[in-house]
């Protein structure tokens, strides 16, 4: 990181990522291609959850390459007059691994509190009706840099 003045701690960067809203999910095909996608997740005992389409790109890059990279994007302000953004950021790196039985069902549970927790028991249903037609994965942290910063300039 060149900025390291705005390097926070690991518990400021866990705090962020598990506030965050949404992330992107990078990594890259066996020849070498970059693939970043937008995701909704879940942050729960050092791990992050999302679940995906039985089939498609992602699952098939990581059938040949697990290693993924992960970022979110906190709080923002762009301050026009100062020329600068006030931001917070968090980049993670790990292994992806996909969840069976109840782990399945447990990030999916987290990915509902998280983003519908008055809607816990539709759910539920919710879930069980379509548990078989989804996958679920998760990313357990390996590193994590966070950065802020919250009066910056150019």
């Amino acid at each position: 990181m060149r900025r390291t003045d705005r390097a926070t701690g690991t518990e400021e960067a866990l705090g962020i990522l598990a506030t965050a809203e949404y992330g992107v999910l990078s990594m890259a095909s066996p020849d070498g291609e970059p693939y970043g996608i937008p995701l909704n997740f879940s942050f729960t005992d050092n791990c992050i959850y999302f679940h995906c389409a039985p089939d498609g790109r992602k699952t098939d890059i990581f059938a040949a390459n697990s290693r993924v990279s992960f970022a979110v994007v906190g709080k923002t302000k762009v301050v026009p007059e100062q020329f600068g953004t006030e931001y917070e950021s968090v980049v993670v790196s790990g292994v992806v691994q996909e969840l069976f039985g109840a782990e399945k069902k447990d990030g999916l549970l987290a990915l509902i509190s998280k983003y519908a927790p008055e809607h816990l028991q539709k759910g539920i249903r919710y879930i069980d009706t379509l548990f078989d037609k989804t996958k679920v994965f998760k990313i357990c942290v390996h590193t994590i840099t966070g950065k802020a910063c919250t009066q910056c300039t150019a």
